[in-house]
């Protein structure tokens, strides 16, 4: 067996899918690069691991310098392993996504890139490296996750009116759900409460809040939507 030292090391990068929910519209937050390869082209934001970090470490950097945000939700997603995925060399991608409310924060684009937006996701531009491969498996665990654990109400405000939160759940699923189903569910679901609260402000009606049953244990959480 070779020596420790004789085995040459990949680099490690760790890439995040951050997505973002507001005006009924979900949307993906992309860099724009400065710096070759892919010179103002589109990324997701991203950073090699430094020696000194965890992948955690790795994830609030990215955070903080490349975006100006921190503490989000964040889940780890799929290694990224291809050999020729970075045209520099041998580079693996550990890969998050992560949750969040645009309105609770205002991003900004570090020193590397020229510009950062949120797009529209079903309106992406053309993306660097695999990263398109990346989205698209975040996409679907996103959606395929929200049906039986709680993450989706990350992207509300703390409280919300159940059309709301109706919304959201058709906007992200890419599908219409049968309004009084939907309610029964969620509210046998028992994860959110009423507030005793209403929405002021709408002509003719004012419909009750909701915020989030947080005592509540997220594996107790059975949503379990179908279209029947």
């Amino acid at each position: 067996m070779k020596p420790f030292h004789a085995y040459k090391n990949p680099a490690l990068a760790v890439d995040l899918a951050v997505f973002g929910y507001s005006d009924n519209e979900l949307s993906v937050l992309l860099l724009n690069r400065r710096d070759e390869p892919f010179a103002g082209g589109w990324t997701l934001p991203g950073a090699f691991l430094q020696m000194e970090e965890t992948f955690s470490d790795t994830c609030s950097r990215i955070l903080q310098t490349k975006l100006g945000m921190d503490k989000l939700y964040l889940e780890q997603l799929y290694t990224f392993d291809d050999p020729g995925r970075d045209p520099r060399g041998r580079a693996i991608s550990v890969a998050y996504y992560a949750l969040v409310n645009p309105a609770t924060l205002q991003v900004s684009a570090g020193t590397m890139a020229h510009d950062v937006k949120w797009m529209n996701h079903k309106k992406m531009p053309p993306l660097a490296f695999d990263h398109r491969e990346i989205y698209k498996m975040a996409l679907q665990r996103l959606r395929s996750k929200m049906l039986y654990f709680p993450v989706g109400f990350e992207l509300l405000d703390d409280e919300f009116t159940m059309t709301e939160l109706h919304e959201l759940y058709e906007c992200v699923l890419d599908m219409s759900l049968d309004r009084r189903n939907f309610r029964r569910k969620i509210l046998a679901s028992e994860y959110i409460l009423p507030t005793g609260a209403k929405r002021e402000g709408l002509q003719n009606r004012h419909p009750e809040l909701y915020s989030f049953n947080k005592k509540l244990k997220p594996s107790n959480f059975q949503l379990n939507i179908n279209l029947s």
